[in-house]
Order: C-alpha cells, then structure tokens, then sequence
C-alpha cells in the first residue's frame, strides 16, 4: 500500500513539474465472451480457431495505404506496409515482422504437412505461416490473414497511440516524394487485365495497380470508360525498383506484350480505350520513351508504324477493385496479350 502511495505521490509531484508522464500502451487477450462481442464471425473463427480465410476475397490482400498492422485481438503493433509485398497468393503477405518481439512461431502439422504457424505473442492469435520463399533480404514470406489484423493508416497513428511509427513513414506521408528503390511507370496497351498480368510477374516491380487515364473526365468508371468516349486508356500504373529493372527495360517489355501499330485496338477489342499510349512522369522518362520507340521502328521488328503515344501523365483513377488482379482471380479469363520474340 505504501508503495502505491508512494508512486501516486511521485506522479503528482512530476505532473507539478511540468513533466509529461505517457501511459505504457498495455496489450491483452480479452475474454472470450468480449472477443465474441468485438469480432466478426470470420476473425473468431480466424484468430481463435485457426481458420483461413479466402484468398483475394479479404480486406488487405492489395491494400497498399502507408501504414501499420496491428493485431485485430489485442492492438500489438505486428507489420508494416514498408515490409509488405504482392506475393501473388491473395493474402497480406510481409518480408518481415516491425516488431519480432510480437511474433511467435510454432510447428504446425496439420493437413499432412509441417507449416511454421505464427501468432501474436499477447493476443495469442493465430495469425497465419511464415514460408521460406520470399523475396531479398529475409527471404521470408508471413503470409498472413486479414481477419487478423486490423490496419491503422500512417495519420492516425498518432491518434491511436502508436505514434512511434510515425518516423518510419516520412516519405510515404509526402506523396511526391518516392525511395530511391521505387519510380513509377503508366503506360496502355489494350485490356488492362492482361498488361498486368505479364508486368506484375517481372523482377523490380513492386506493386501494379490497373485504372483510368489519358481523358478529360473526373472520377471516371468502367461503365464511362467502356463506352470509348472519355478519352480515357486502360492504362496499368507500375511501382518498380529501378535498381533491379531500369525503365528502359520495362518499356521494352511493353512493347513486346501488345502491338503498337494497331490505333485503338488490342486483339478483338476496339476503341479509344484500348489505344497504346506511355505516360511519362518527367523528361527523363520522355526522353527515354522516345528513344525505345524509335529504336524499335527503326529495327523493322514491327512490319507497320507504332502508333504508341508519348504524352505527359495525368490523374490515374484506381478502376474497381473486381479488375486489380483479374487474371489472378480469374484463372483462364479473357486476354489478348502476349509475349512476341521481339
């Protein structure tokens, strides 16, 4: 008892000195009869019973906000959107834990296999596996649940209490500022479903995000767009690391998965949406784009004229999210695009 009067009394006495005095953030497992009232059914059934929820059908698999994720049970800061990556399964998926001291790994056997399983050290949540197929430096890939997590974006970290992470986000605040390891590329060549299938897949690109550019119309959607009087592409917006792919690659590539000498036309599709166009952010990527196009009319691989636009970027509107990853959610679905042995 004397000890608790005595550290009331420290308090108050630091509080008169003008001392701020900030809470330990404290993390704890609820009870079961809370955990049933705060949860949905799906992330009882996740975090409690070991559940899996379905892949490309969850709330963070393409999520890519700057930002934290926290443990859905018990508010244990567990990843970050710095370490995450599209690993191609449907599931968040991170290189590696933002804190490891959170994170408990033990052997599952189930389904006849052995999987490492991870939890949360507090929560004690089932989280998801952790495999050895990631990409450098880890290696790893926590292929995790949404129903899980629960993801705080960087301006509300402050608000929440986890406002220590707040430095590990200063570039990811200022959004026209990018990493050293990450430029952005935009360019059309037809169905936007089959442009990111075969870009996403090489090495250095990060992230592929498939919407609308190109037209004068704000906040443009499919039903607009399809209709090829927007002056909007289907265009595809790439992140990549231009230290393991240089933008003259990537245009290469491009060239390579559609014709550039049909005007407003990719296989059976037909209009103004489908045209091939490059959308260049700066006079770096002009100049370089320009050099491609002509090198390539030059090496007469291609019998008529490119006709690929070279004009500056404008407002990329995001499409609907039933087209982000299409080919991916939908094995055998429509494309015209392939790889020509240019």
């Amino acid at each position: 008892m004397k000890q608790a009067q005595s550290r009331l009394t420290w308090i108050s006495f630091m509080g008169l000195m003008g001392i701020l005095i900030l809470p330990m953030k404290e993390f704890k497992k609820p009870s079961d009869t809370e955990l049933r009232k705060k949860l949905t059914q799906e992330q009882y059934s996740v975090t409690q019973k070991e559940a899996t929820e379905p892949p490309f059908k969850n709330a963070y698999w393409d999520n890519k906000k700057p930002g934290i994720y926290v443990d859905v049970v018990s508010g244990e800061p567990l990843f970050s959107s710095l370490d995450k990556f599209d690993s191609g399964t449907g599931w968040p998926s991170f290189s590696k834990p933002l804190e490891a001291d959170n994170i408990v790994e033990k052997e599952d056997r189930t389904f006849f296999t052995t999987r490492t399983e991870v939890k949360s050290k507090y929560g004690n949540s089932h989280l998801g596996h952790v495999f050895k197929d990631g990409p450098a430096p880890t290696g790893l890939r926590y292929c995790m649940n949404s129903a899980a997590l629960r993801f705080i974006p960087t301006e509300k970290l402050k608000e929440e209490g986890y406002e220590k992470y707040t430095s590990f986000f200063k570039t990811s605040l200022d959004k026209k500022a990018l990493p050293a390891n990450k430029s952005v590329a935009t360019f059309a060549g037809g169905c936007f479903w089959g442009v990111e299938e075969l870009v996403r897949k090489l090495p250095g690109v990060l992230e592929t995000t498939v919407g609308y550019t190109g037209g004068g119309m704000a906040s443009p959607n499919y039903e607009h767009v399809k209709k090829g009087n927007t002056g909007h592409a289907e265009a595809v917006q790439v992140v990549f690391d231009p230290q393991k792919i240089s933008y003259e690659d990537l245009l290469k590539y491009f060239f390579r998965l559609h014709d550039p000498t049909t005007p407003n036309r990719q296989g059976n599709d037909t209009g103004s949406q489908y045209r091939s166009a490059i959308f260049y952010h700066d006079e770096n990527q002009k100049r370089v784009a320009t050099q491609v196009k002509e090198e390539l009319q030059k090496s007469g691989k291609w019998k008529g004229k490119i006709v690929t636009e070279i004009v500056p970027v404008k407002e990329f509107y995001k499409a609907e999210d039933y087209h982000q990853k299409y080919l991916q959610k939908n094995p055998g679905g429509y494309t015209c695009h392939y790889l020509r042995p240019l």
